[in-house]
C-alpha cells in the first residue's frame, strides 16, 4: 500500500482568509462600543484575553509535552499579535484610520515581496500595494502631510509585527497541531499589553452591559479570524497569504459603507477593484503550481508501486543464492562436519 502526498487545495484556503476579513470588521464595529470607556489599549486587553479563555477552554493544548521548538514559535506569534493590534490602536487614535491601514500593510506586502521569487508574483504585490495606497488616499481625502509622527511611528511597528505574526503564524501552524498554539499566543499576547490597557479594561465592569460587546470583540476580531487565518497559513503560500490579507482594507470599506453609512466614491471603488484582482491572480498564479506538485506527488507513488511490482530479479541474484546453497550442502557432507554434528547431539543428550 502506497502512502500518498496530499497537498492542500488553495480554495478553501482562499475562503478561510475572505471570512478572517469578515469576521474581523464586525467585529471592530463591536469594538467601537467599547473606546469610549476602555479606550484603545483596554479594548485590546478584553478582546485577547477573552479570545485566550476562548481558545484554551476549546483546544486544551496540552502544554507541559510541548518541545522547545514548539514554545519558541508560539512564543513571536504572541508578541506579533500583541505588537500588531496594540500599535494599531495606539496609530489610530492619532493619525486617521485609511493612512494607519496603508502604512500597516507595507509589512505583509513587503514580505511577501521578499519570499517571492517569481516576477509574476512581484507584480501581483505592485498591484495590491497600489490598490491599498489609493484606498488610504482617497479614505482620508488626501495625502498624508501633517501627520502625527508618532501615529505614523506606531503605524510602522504595526507593519513590522503583522510580518511577525504571518512567519511565525506559519512556523506555528507546521510544529503545534490544531489551535492550540494560536490559544497560548493569545494568552501571550494579553499579558504583553496587559500593563498599558489593564486601567481602562477594569472600566467595563462599571457597565457589566459592556462585557458582551467584549466577548462579540474577542470572538469576531480575534478568534474567528486568526483561526481561519492560521488555517489557512497549512494551505497557502506565505507570499499569497500576504497578498490574500489587502482584501482586508476592501472589506473594511465594504463594511463601512454598508453598516456605519459612510460614502466610497469611485476612487474607493476603482481601489477595491484592484485590490480584488490582485488577490485573485495571485491565487490563480499559484494554484497550477500546487496542482503540479499534487500530480507529480500521485505520478511518483503510482510508479513506485509498479516498480515493487513489476521488477524482475536479477539473474545474478539467482546464480549467488544457488552457490551458498552449493557450499553449505558440501559442506554438511564433509567427514569433519558429520563429527562436529555427532559432538554437537551427544552435547545436547548430556
Amino acid at each position: 500500500m502506497t502512502a500518498s502526498l496530499r497537498v492542500p487545495s488553495t480554495g478553501p484556503a482562499v475562503l478561510m482568509v475572505l471570512g478572517s476579513c469578515l469576521s474581523l470588521q464586525f467585529g471592530t464595529v463591536l469594538a467601537a462600543h467599547l473606546f469610549p470607556v476602555t479606550g484603545a489599549l483596554g479594548a485590546t486587553v478584553l478582546r485577547l484575553a477573552l479570545a485566550a479563555t476562548a481558545l484554551l477552554a476549546i483546544s486544551r493544548p496540552r502544554v507541559r509535552r510541548w518541545t522547545r521548538a514548539q514554545w519558541l514559535a508560539v512564543l513571536p506569534l504572541g508578541l506579533g499579535l500583541a505588537g500588531m493590534n496594540g500599535f494599531f490602536y495606539a496609530a489610530i487614535e492619532r493619525i486617521p484610520l485609511g493612512t494607519t491601514v496603508t502604512i500597516e500593510f507595507l509589512g505583509p506586502l513587503a514580505l511577501a515581496a521578499v519570499l517571492s521569487r517569481r516576477p509574476r508574483d512581484l507584480g501581483w504585490i505592485l498591484l495590491a500595494a497600489t490598490g491599498v495606497a489609493a484606498l488610504g488616499w482617497s479614505g482620508d481625502g488626501g495625502s498624508t502631510a501633517g501627520l502625527d509622527p508618532l501615529g505614523v511611528v506606531f503605524a510602522l511597528c504595526a507593519a513590522v509585527f503583522w510580518a511577525v505574526y504571518v512567519l511565525a503564524g506559519a512556523r506555528t501552524a507546521a510544529v503545534v497541531p490544531g489551535h492550540g498554539g494560536l490559544a497560548v499566543a493569545m494568552g501571550v499576547a494579553a499579558v504583553a499589553v496587559l500593563p498599558g490597557g489593564a486601567v481602562g479594561a477594569g472600566q467595563v465592569f462599571a457597565q457589566p452591559h459592556l462585557l458582551l460587546f467584549a466577548l462579540g470583540t474577542a470572538l469576531l476580531a480575534s478568534v474567528v479570524p486568526h483561526s481561519l487565518q492560521l488555517s489557512a497559513l497549512r494551505a497557502l503560500p506565505r507570499p499569497v497569504f500576504g497578498v490574500l490579507l489587502s482584501l482586508e482594507p476592501a472589506v473594511a470599506t465594504l463594511t463601512g459603507w454598508l453598516l456605519l453609512s459612510q460614502d466610497a466614491g469611485p476612487v474607493t471603488a476603482a481601489a477595491v477593484t484592484v485590490v480584488v484582482l490582485a488577490s485573485v491572480g495571485s491565487t490563480l498564479s499559484a494554484a497550477p503550481k500546487r496542482d503540479r506538485q499534487q500530480e507529480g506527488a500521485a505520478r511518483d507513488d503510482e510508479q513506485a508501486e509498479r516498480d515493487d511490482v513489476e521488477r524482475p530479479v536479477d539473474p545474478a541474484v539467482h546464480v549467488e543464492v544457488f552457490q551458498v546453497v552449493d557450499q553449505v550442502q558440501r559442506a554438511e557432507h564433509q567427514p569433519g562436519h558429520a563429527h562436529e554434528a555427532d559432538r554437537e547431539r551427544v552435547g545436547r543428550s548430556q
